[in-house]
């Protein structure tokens, strides 16, 4: 499952990053990294994008290819 799967208001870990080394690279530097806590907030009223996404007490808005790239574990609890 990637960021891009999840619901609005469900939170997942980040296990992997799936993306070519140029997106990888924008990623890390936005601050996402394995072992994240991810939420998604919301998303746009255009195809679903931007997804707004709370990472680390920050709100991100990122597009569905970004999200797609961040593969995670569904937070439970």
């Amino acid at each position: 499952m990637t960021v891009a799967d999840l619901f609005d208001g469900q939170h997942g870990r980040v296990v992997l990053m799936n993306a070519e080394a140029g997106l990888e690279s924008k990623l890390r530097e936005i601050g996402f990294c394995e072992g994240d806590l991810i939420e998604v907030i919301t998303r746009g009223p255009l195809g679903g994008q931007p997804l707004a996404v709370r990472l680390n007490r920050r709100i991100i808005a990122m597009r569905l290819d970004e999200a797609a790239a961040l593969v995670v574990d569904v937070h439970h609890g």
